[in-house]
């Protein structure tokens, strides 16, 4: 038994709160603003239905039930790489343009689960809780959603000394059965067609944000979960013709208040605990795991977006320029370069306590290349692209059989492919890198995975020094002042 795309669909229609555009959404999977990218999630769960043996493991504590790989905690590097070849092919449905799907926050918690003695070692209930919710999301393949950033304020100031008050989500109550928890977090990305989703926070506390310091996970549809999303691309993009990736990919964003939520002492991890907080991310492999599934995801999107500039170099007929294949090799060199990186972190993972995973020096030193690789990639195609991604038909209604279609036809030109073929290729180039999609992927992309100084902190922090630190000292110690050593052994 496999979960399809028809099961994730239903289990979408649970009542959630949703907001968009003024107005509550009843049914995300009908909704003009989600429908589009919501049927791209149910067709993950169709293709690893499809595709079961190269896809899902039966799950160790629910016989019968095949769940996805992204479950699986591996033992060796081959269940590893396993495990990440599954990932791949569902990055490669979206084009790598779908950020946070389901194996995203499942490598979560497996590196949550890789760490548990950490877990047992701070309060034994908690780690129970933990195993339980694991073996719950994983017996029932469920998509789960996360939200672990402050709403953005005065960033001089400690969540308990922003202004207004009940700005971030923080624990206003607590007794027998649970705590009650109060205001918002964000991103949510992904959000809206997930099942559950976690709050937690993984921006270092200060004595004083103890009700801040907590880890829990609810169903999306539970009372007082209140979604307020973003913009939503794919409603403005109207059709899939104009807007190839908009329509199809555009996973949203939403900040999610939390109006006072009761939430279950069995689905709590992490309760006012300032250290836990910290160590729930580094002490065990949460973020070596989840970052990886990103820079796999990356890799798969990065091979996109240099097949798209090769075509587009193709088409403008640029192709044997020396400066263009110049352009490409070096986009060809840096994709390959977080191929070679996915692979090495594999090559010299390490045994976690009976889980194996990649190895973390080179996981943040892949993040720290990926931050500055693809705004390279999305200037690289605007300067091969010129103004072509601009002077495209205003809409595929365009194309009407008539008088605005010869126009097309008259100046819409290229070696490699007829009007049609341009015009197409053409408004790809554009959602991928110029729309208000594009745009947000490019901010995702750049920040997703935090500020650039914490992401080259922690480069710094996982390195070992004493290896180059070692070479130098001890070529410093062959040599010395001239003449001194012969004079000091005369002596």
């Amino acid at each position: 038994m496999v979960k399809d795309g028809d099961t994730h669909l239903g289990s979408l229609r649970d009542g959630r709160t949703v907001f968009i555009d003024g107005r509550r959404c009843r049914d995300v999977t009908a909704d003009p603003a989600f429908a589009g990218a919501v049927a791209s999630a149910a067709a993950l769960y169709d293709h690893q239905t499809a595709h079961a043996e190269e896809m899902t493991f039966e799950s160790p504590t629910a016989p019968g039930r095949r769940v996805n790989l992204a479950w699986m905690m591996p033992r060796d590097r081959a269940e590893l790489v396993r495990r990440r070849r599954a990932m791949e092919r569902w990055a490669e449905l979206s084009c790598g343009m779908m950020g946070r799907t389901p194996d995203h926050v499942a490598s979560t918690f497996v590196g949550f689960m890789a760490g548990l003695p950490a877990w047992r070692e701070y309060d034994k209930k908690r780690a129970a809780a933990l195993e339980d919710y694991f073996r719950h999301i994983r017996d029932n393949d469920l998509w789960v959603a996360y939200v672990i950033i402050n709403p953005q304020a005065d960033k001089a100031k400690q969540a308990k000394d922003q202004p207004g008050g009940d700005l971030v989500a923080r624990i206003v109550d607590e007794d027998a059965e649970g705590i009650t928890i109060r205001g918002a977090k964000m991103l949510a990305t992904a959000g809206v067609m997930a099942n559950e989703i976690m709050v937690s926070g993984i921006v270092a506390l200060q004595p004083g944000d103890e009700p801040y310091a907590f880890t829990a996970a609810m169903p999306i549809a539970t009372k007082g979960l209140k979604m307020h999303s973003r913009r939503s691309y794919e409603a403005a993009a109207g059709n899939g013709f104009d807007y190839p990736l908009a329509a199809r990919f555009d996973e949203n964003d939403a900040v999610v208040f939390f109006d006072d939520v009761k939430i279950p002492w069995e689905r709590v991890f992490v309760h006012r605990d300032l250290r836990m907080m910290q160590a729930q991310w580094h002490e065990t492999r949460a973020h070596v795991m989840q970052n990886y599934q990103c820079i796999v995801r990356l890799a798969v999107k990065l091979r996109f977006l240099l097949g798209l500039a090769h075509k587009v170099a193709e088409t403008n007929g640029i192709l044997n320029f020396p400066q263009t294949r110049e352009t490409l090799g070096l986009l060809a060199a840096k994709a390959s370069t977080i191929e070679a990186l996915v692979t090495a972190m594999e090559a010299g993972g390490e045994d976690f306590g009976g889980t194996f995973v990649p190895d973390r020096r080179l996981l943040v030193a892949a993040q720290t290349v990926a931050q500055t690789t693809y705004p390279e990639f999305i200037e690289a195609i605007r300067l091969l692209s010129g103004g072509g991604m601009i002077m495209v038909p205003s809409s595929v209604a365009d194309f009407d059989g008539g008088e605005i279609e010869q126009l097309i036809h008259a100046a819409q030109r290229s070696p490699a492919t007829d009007s049609l073929g341009r015009v197409k290729l053409m408004k790809l180039a554009w959602d991928a890198i110029g729309s208000e999609f594009g745009s947000r992927h490019l901010q995702y992309e750049m920040f997703y995975s935090g500020p650039q100084f914490a992401i080259r902190g922690n480069a710094y922090r996982f390195h070992d020094w004493s290896a180059p630190r070692g070479m130098v000292e001890r070529f410093m110690d062959s040599y010395g002042l001239p003449g001194r050593a012969r004079q000091e052994a005369a002596e």
